[in-house]
């Protein structure tokens, strides 16, 4: 269905830029709400399951900034995300013994099981949700939006103010 539509729109938009836009936040508001009811059912928030995903590929033990570094979604408090977590037993917390002052983040037995057994659940609802959309228009798809993220965030560097030191 166009997006004209299903907003019940009566002009058409203003620019085809507005359009995609439009499309692309549509889509992530539709994508978010669905994978936090399916995280939620889980005990977990989307940011959540990304933390102990990261904490599965790489392995071995992260400091939070490594895992900022590797989450899908931009977030500011790592630190609560990992506080989260440690209370429900998914990760805990290590010094490092050379530096102190570092802090490494390892995912808990309980963690693996709970990210392993959601795994599985989540594969198939990411094909139910793409099931319309072929494995070619999925690798076009992927590729027109790795080059409008390089445009968003050209955009957005080019709008930071110049560094004045």
């Amino acid at each position: 269905m166009k997006l004209q539509d299903e907003l019940k729109r009566p002009v058409p938009f203003a620019t085809s830029e507005q359009e995609t836009l439009l499309n692309l936040l549509r889509v992530g508001d539709r994508l978010e709400n669905h994978l936090a009811r399916f995280f939620r059912e889980r005990g977990l928030t989307v940011s959540r399951f990304n933390v102990l995903r990261n904490l599965l590929l790489a392995d071995q033990p992260l400091t939070c900034g490594e895992i900022g570094e590797r989450m899908i979604q931009i977030v500011p408090a790592i630190t609560s995300l990992v506080d989260h977590l440690e209370k429900q037993g998914l990760v805990e917390r290590k010094r490092c013994q050379q530096d102190r002052r570092v802090v490494h983040v390892r995912i808990t037995r309980k963690g693996r099981k709970l990210a392993d057994d959601t795994m599985a659940p989540l594969a198939e609802l990411e094909q139910q949700l793409l099931k319309k959309l072929t494995k070619t228009d999925q690798k076009n798809l992927i590729a027109l939006l790795e080059k409008t993220r390089g445009s968003i965030a050209a955009a957005c560097e080019a709008s930071l103010p110049a560094d004045k030191s």
